[in-house]
């Protein structure tokens, strides 16, 4: 036995080298594997904020110089005349995404609770394949169909008539990110809410939107960012309008329609009028988005303290 052990011993020792150096080879390899990854993640990031950064570097160089007081207090002038702003544009938008927000955030957060309530019955398989058809439509088709279905009835174009259109839009994409999101929440959460004795409808609103909520007003706000940008629909609804107003059921100026006006003018005063307008709409998204973040951080960091 001890001779028979001696002979298969270098061969034993030799295994167990040969298993250990492959074994260092597979590690090396599978790091230099993982290193690549995120060598290839990180250019694709950067790739991704290469468009960003270009255009909120133009619009910073062509936009600063009109990018003054009197943009957000001053209505429009003549051509010729100096000075003059986009006051009437902003109050505009501002009135139609109030429209649009209450059309699209009550049905559209409605709708996926109940996509998370009756998510494997084939209506709401229905209503889901609906959803994602509506947001892929083109939003100059949405602004043809309400111009067919409220401009041709009022008789004319209205601030009205672009919520709806706008809030048509919205209302898919607040559904799929409140589905989502509700999916989200442990399904422990529900169950021992109902086991409270808790009606279920309760349970849904009180519980499960709670603990959704900060997904769904991301949501919300990506919709509304979403939305605020849109021309064409406005252009078969709202129309715009160069005078203060504040009635819904008549024309209403809108910030990208003054951008659009005044970027297709020959003039250059108006131009540096569109750049400034574009600015503004990209920094009110961008407040928008990290005000919501830090207001929710902070809850969250202050639900955490005991």
């Amino acid at each position: 036995m001890k001779s028979i052990n001696g002979l298969l011993s270098p061969w034993g020792e030799g295994w167990v080298r040969g298993r250990s150096a492959g074994a260092a080879s597979g590690l090396r390899l599978r790091h230099a594997v993982n290193y690549a990854m995120i060598l290839c993640c990180v250019g694709c990031t950067l790739i991704a904020l290469v468009p960003l950064l270009l255009i909120t570097t133009q619009l910073v160089q062509r936009g600063w110089e009109a990018f003054t007081p009197a943009l957000f207090t001053a209505l429009p002038r003549p051509v010729g005349e100096s000075g003059g702003g986009m006051a009437n544009a902003f109050v505009g938008s501002g009135l139609i995404l109030l429209l649009a927000a209450g059309i699209g955030i009550p049905l559209g957060i409605g709708g996926g609770l109940f996509l998370a309530h009756t998510r494997s019955t084939r209506l709401a398989a229905w209503v889901r394949f609906a959803a994602d058809l509506q947001s892929g439509t083109p939003s100059i088709v949405t602004g043809i169909f309400v111009y067919a279905l409220c401009v041709t009835t009022l008789g004319h174009f209205s601030g009205l008539a672009g919520g709806i259109a706008l809030g048509l839009i919205m209302i898919p994409l607040v559904l799929r990110t409140t589905e989502e999101m509700l999916r989200l929440v442990p399904r422990e959460v529900r169950e021992g809410a109902i086991a409270l004795g808790i009606p279920y409808w309760r349970v849904m609103c009180s519980v499960v939107l709670r603990a959704a909520r900060s997904g769904i007003v991301t949501g919300i706000l990506l919709s509304l960012a979403r939305i605020a940008g849109e021309t064409a629909p406005l252009l078969f609804t709202t129309l715009g309008n160069p005078n203060w107003s504040f009635d819904p059921l008549q024309p209403l100026a809108a910030l990208p329609l003054q951008i659009f006006t005044y970027a297709i003018s020959p003039f250059a005063a108006w131009q540096r009028q569109a750049w400034a307008g574009a600015l503004a709409l990209i920094g009110f998204v961008l407040l928008l988005n990290l005000g919501t973040r830090i207001c929710f951080r902070t809850s969250s960091s202050a639900g955490d303290k005991p």
